[in-house]
């Protein structure tokens, strides 16, 4: 796959099994995040790797967190199942920095292409990756289970694995409503 092909091509993928990324795809993921745009280099980003029993441990976070929040059985039960639906979860918070330059914005965009930028990686390497976000992304008790100072934000779970079923590619979106020339603007 070409990177014309990946960038075209990306979708993402809801069903999810086993096999994960191996250790070394692992590895080549993360490093796909932490190559995004960075204003100031301050890397304002937490990446939690979740897999093996650390499904387990999230699937306690959100069931404990649902029940919190006053959820009848079904949704309890839904938030519990929530990590088992990938082999593996990266968690991509930011830890924001204090810089004259850099404002808080900038930083949570940072960490929000290091989730689009482990997304494309996954995929490059045959995998299928889904970016969720939710409820408990901004959950406070959530965060805490996870480490996560509650001054930070939680940009995504990214559920990576094997896609289940083969999907049909979906047709690419125009782009012609979504783009203004500044040349055709009349001068004030």
């Amino acid at each position: 796959m070409n990177a014309q092909e990946l960038l075209l091509q990306r979708q993402s993928t809801p069903k999810l099994i086993a096999p994960a990324p191996s250790e070394s795809d692992l590895t080549f993921i993360l490093n796909a995040g932490m190559r995004v745009p960075d204003h100031g280099a301050l890397s304002p980003w937490l990446f939690t790797v979740v897999e093996n029993q650390g499904l387990d441990k999230l699937s306690q976070i959100f069931e404990k967190a649902a029940i919190d929040q006053g959820n009848n059985d079904v949704k309890i039960k839904k938030s519990k199942n929530m990590p088992y639906r990938a082999p593996l979860i990266i968690i991509i918070s930011t830890q924001y920095q204090f810089h004259e330059k850099v404002p808080k914005l900038e930083q949570a965009i940072a960490a929000g292409c290091a989730v689009h930028a482990m997304q494309m990686a996954a995929f490059s390497l045959g995998y299928g990756a889904m970016w969720r976000t939710g409820d408990f992304s901004y959950n406070t008790d959530v965060k805490q289970a996870l480490a996560i100072n509650t001054e930070n934000d939680i940009v995504g779970f990214l559920y990576i694995g094997t896609a289940e079923n083969k999907l049909p590619l979906k047709a690419l979106k125009t782009f012609e409503h979504h783009v203004n020339y500044l040349e055709n603007f009349p001068l004030s």
